[in-house]
């Protein structure tokens, strides 16, 4: 009897230690607007090979900005928001070539950050849903970029 328990002692603990579990310790405080100016003075003045991880911190925590500006009904500065989080966005596709270091650190970051941005779909009025659809289109095909660079390398 003790042995046919065990498995299932152990389940919770496997998923304890998964990619998902690891992803949900990620900082949600990042919210703040005088933190993102910090993360920008430093993704600009990195080295190449440090940008990608760097701009990918920035548009997690430029996602939680505009989810917490959507959700206090400040839907335009959470429109420029997005539309900086999509420029950011570009910059990382720009830099995946040249970037080797903390790949799957950012894929991971892009997963936890495409996750939160999907619930504040969810939560969003009709008329924020379409720029946050293209937003999360654009975020999506970054981590699938992200992640096929972390199995290439």
């Amino acid at each position: 009897m003790r042995c046919k328990l065990l498995p299932l002692l152990l389940l919770p603990l496997t998923f304890s230690f998964s990619p998902i579990a690891c992803a949900s310790t990620i900082d949600e405080s990042q919210a703040d607007p005088q933190i993102i100016q910090q993360l920008q003075a430093r993704a600009l003045q990195a080295n190449p090979r440090e940008q990608c991880f760097l701009y990918t911190e920035l548009v997690h925590a430029m996602t939680e900005l505009a989810g917490h500006q959507m959700l206090a009904g400040e839907a335009d500065q959470a429109s420029n928001t997005l539309k900086q989080v999509e420029h950011y966005a570009q910059l990382i596709h720009l830099g995946l070539a040249s970037d080797t270091r903390r790949l799957k650190n950012a894929e991971m970051l892009m997963h936890h950050t495409t996750y939160r941005l999907s619930n504040y779909l969810h939560a969003a009025s009709s008329d924020d849903k379409v720029v946050l659809q293209a937003t999360l289109k654009q975020l999506d095909q970054i981590q699938n970029e992200l992640l096929n660079q972390v199995f290439s390398h």
